[in-house]
């Protein structure tokens, strides 16, 4: 099933549940699939969906962030739920174990006097694409640099 029509399914459960969160949560999806099929001027593939899904989970995390600097702890909640509601809806991420065997590789791969973030970073991220978070990477990534240093 279509990640749009997942959406709407839980969408309907939501509403007989009366799980206002849940509610706006999903809509805010179907929302963000209408702008960027506008913006596309096409049907959104599978793929497109999973983009537009991962956008908004990593916008609710950068909210979480600045309502705990602002001390506004309910309102971080709220987004800690909507983002949980959100990540669901993607597929399963990598582990860290995962990624360091594929940033090895790459490492491996690369010349010694090439071996830094900015190539390593270059290199893995096409093949983890959509598969793992990039702050998560980043930090496998720096990890194995410091292990070859």
């Amino acid at each position: 099933m279509a990640l749009k029509e997942t959406i709407s399914a839980q969408l309907k459960d939501a509403m007989k549940a009366r799980d206002q969160v849940r509610l706006d949560t999903l809509r805010s999806a179907l929302s963000a699939f209408s702008y960027r099929k506008i913006e596309a001027g096409r049907e959104l593939e599978d793929a497109d969906q999973i983009d537009v899904v991962r956008k908004l989970v990593k916008q609710r995390s950068d909210s979480i962030v600045e309502f705990e600097r602002g001390n506004r702890p309910e309102l971080a909640a709220k987004e800690t739920r909507e983002r949980d509601i959100l990540s669901a809806l993607l597929p399963a991420q990598k582990s860290a174990e995962d990624i360091r065997a594929t940033v090895r590789t790459a490492l491996q791969a690369l010349a010694p006097e090439q071996r830094n973030q900015g190539a390593a970073m270059k290199t893995v991220m096409p093949q983890l694409r959509g598969q793992a978070d990039g702050a998560t990477i980043r930090g496998v990534v720096l990890e194995e640099l410091r292990a070859l240093a």
